[in-house]
């Protein structure tokens, strides 16, 4: 016998009476498991008569661990009984424990009820694109960059690229990380800290200076930051970057289908950069559009979803540190953050984004929106392609249920487009 009451956050509350066969079954297994362990002299472990092991083991731990030996059963029966969808590790409590009866108490959180708000036949408002002169001249000077060529020259100006070997000196010693060879520094970057490019200005090849520069008060290594330092520069080499002129020759070298002249170069450029914004205005539109529909419901979301989502929020950046070569402790260590701050920066992240999912999981339910076994199949190939691994790998590592929800969640995006007005 069971009975549920929600509470607030979807927090609630389900109370189980387990008595007769069901308790007294489980006090059986309960002193037989807890007996195996007395000790009676003259008697093998577990052997003793049954009377004189009862006066050995105190009752209360034989009625504690019938509850520990009942209560997982106890629990899926009541979630069964009352179709809860559980999303957290629940919490028992014992509010009554004799020997007639227990009576647990599951403090369970279940998946949110969402209320939705309108979510078909919305506006969607999408920015006119223009792709003005001024867009064209700035990819064709990109372009001219990327196949630009370096020149040597003699003396440095704001711009140039200077190749030299630097060492930092704090208090006449060197410190950590502040040493390179052969680098090279494009002046006027502000890739350095403050004041060290500006000291290159007018140097020429084999020159050597003391830049005298001080490290910002927020820099991340504390030892160095406010720390007035040298450092030691040794001037290689100077070189300037020299563009290619904007004409046919040109057009030809950047080697794009169909242009032959520096106006076909124009008109590529041109058809790009449009595609391109009308993707980004229409991205616009839909975001916008989503937005409208998940501000439009309402739903009460639980701790533990967003604690959920904040933790693989957390693993993606850490897999994305790891592409660039850091770990989440380096990185840590470099900003001077506690993992606990980091989980605050993606909290209202992950908030957006489980509301997003839920908003759809209900939208999906009121359509009456389902995936096929056709279906199914297809998302399993697609990840496979993907990842170029076989289907019956994928199979194995994700289940068809998580695949059933992306498919059916995808069907109410797609709904929500559909039906908007344009």
């Amino acid at each position: 016998m069971s009975t549920w009451e929600l509470k607030e956050k979807s927090c609630g509350e389900l109370t189980c009476v387990v008595e007769n066969e069901t308790w007294s079954n489980a006090k059986t297994k309960a002193f037989a498991k807890l007996a195996k362990d007395v000790e009676v002299p003259g008697f093998r472990k577990g052997q003793a008569p049954k009377k004189i092991v009862e006066k050995r083991l105190n009752r209360n731990d034989v009625l504690l661990e019938a509850v520990e030996l009942v209560a997982y059963d106890v629990l899926m029966e009541g979630v069964k009984e009352h179709s809860l969808e559980v999303i957290a590790q629940p919490e028992l409590k014992v509010n009554g424990l004799d020997e007639d009866k227990a009576e647990l108490v599951f403090v369970i959180t279940v998946k949110p009820e969402v209320t939705l708000g309108q979510y078909k036949e919305l506006p969607m408002e999408k920015d006119a694109v223009e792709v003005t002169e001024e867009d064209v001249n700035a990819e064709l000077t990109r372009l001219q960059e990327r196949f630009a060529e370096m020149e040597v020259k003699e003396t440095a100006e704001n711009g140039d690229t200077v190749v030299i070997d630097f060492e930092g000196f704090k208090d006449g010693v060197p410190f950590e990380g502040g040493k390179a060879e052969k680098y090279s520094l494009v002046l006027g970057s502000n890739s350095f800290i403050p004041g060290f490019e500006d000291q290159l200005i007018g140097v020429k090849a084999e020159d050597e200076k003391d830049v005298n520069v001080t490290f910002p008060e927020d820099y991340h290594a504390a030892e160095l930051a406010g720390a007035p330092v040298v450092f030691k520069i040794k001037v290689h080499e100077v070189k300037t970057k020299v563009l290619p002129e904007l004409d046919d020759e040109f057009a030809k070298d950047v080697n794009a289908p169909d242009v032959e002249t520096i106006e076909d170069l124009k008109a590529f450029i041109t058809k790009n950069l449009t595609d391109e914004k009308e993707k980004q205005a229409e991205n616009k539109a839909v975001n916008t559009l989503m937005e409208t529909v998940v501000n439009n419901a309402s739903v009460e979301i639980p701790q533990a979803m967003i604690d959920n989502e904040t933790n693989q929020l957390v693993n993606e950046y850490a897999m994305q540190l790891q592409q660039n070569g850091f770990s989440l402790d380096q990185f840590l260590k470099m900003t001077g953050q506690k993992m606990e701050d980091l989980k605050a920066q993606f909290e209202t992240d992950a908030t957006n984004r489980v509301k997003f999912r839920l908003v759809l999981e209900a939208i999906a339910k009121a359509e009456s929106i389902d995936a096929n076994d056709e279906e199914i199949e297809k998302e399993y190939q697609d990840i496979a392609n993907s990842y170029n691994m076989k289907v019956e790998e994928v199979k194995n590592l994700i289940a068809k249920d998580t695949l059933i929800e992306d498919v059916k969640a995808r069907k109410a995006y797609d709904l929500i487009k559909d039906t908007a007005s344009k």
